[in-house]
């Protein structure tokens, strides 16, 4: 079900050359920052690099996403925005049940992986300023600490506003459906019994 199935065209910010130009504005800026104007030209390189790299993963991780769940990967990025905003739920019973896989994707995903990428993000974010205040760089470790502790505290408050909007857009569709649509083994079963959207619909692999 692509985006223009549902009559809406994908936002500009979802396409890849804006995931890439983001992370490269992102890097850059920060590296600038931190190491002043003298060493732009490599900043630069190393930005373009790493903004590649990004956004192959965050493509790559939308096709995925996409095929496990049963839509186009354009649709992704939105049904994660209305599920982040508890927004409004799709009109398409189909879609709806993409949503309800997406958000077990996404609840499977954290469960797996938070007993390691948290202490991770800290060890990185707490142990380069380490490097700094060891290399004399002091200004810049405690640049690094100001930051680490501002991105954790917001990586962890938006994690669990995340999986509280999760929980409760699950919740809504589960309990109110489409035309007395209810969610059954991953799919939605309409009126009639029939399964719309269900699993009995995805590619191979992707259950």
């Amino acid at each position: 079900m692509g985006s223009q199935e549902h009559g809406q065209v994908q936002r500009w910010q979802d396409r890849w050359w804006a995931v890439g130009l983001l992370v490269l504005v992102v890097w850059v800026g920060i590296r600038l920052a931190f190491d002043g104007w003298s060493g732009w030209p490599g900043i630069l390189v190393g930005g373009l690099v790493y903004a590649g790299f990004m956004t192959w993963f965050v493509m790559r991780r939308r096709r995925r996403d996409a095929r496990a769940v049963g839509t186009d990967a354009a649709r992704v990025p939105e049904l994660e925005r209305r599920i982040a905003r508890n927004g409004e739920l799709p009109e398409d019973p189909a879609e709806q049940a993409a949503m309800i896989r997406l958000i077990r994707r996404r609840e499977e995903k954290l469960r797996r992986n938070r007993w390691w990428a948290f202490p991770l993000l800290a060890l990185i974010f707490f142990g380069t300023p380490v490097f700094w205040f060891a290399a004399g760089n002091v200004g810049a470790g405690l640049w690094g600490l100001a930051f680490g502790a501002a991105f954790l505290g917001w990586m962890v408050w938006f994690n669990r506003r995340f999986v509280r909007r999760m929980a409760a857009m699950r919740r809504r569709i589960e309990g109110v459906g489409t035309g007395g649509a209810r969610i059954e083994g991953g799919g939605v079963v309409g009126g009639g019994g029939r399964l719309v959207g269900g699993a009995e619909g995805l590619a191979p692999g992707a259950r």
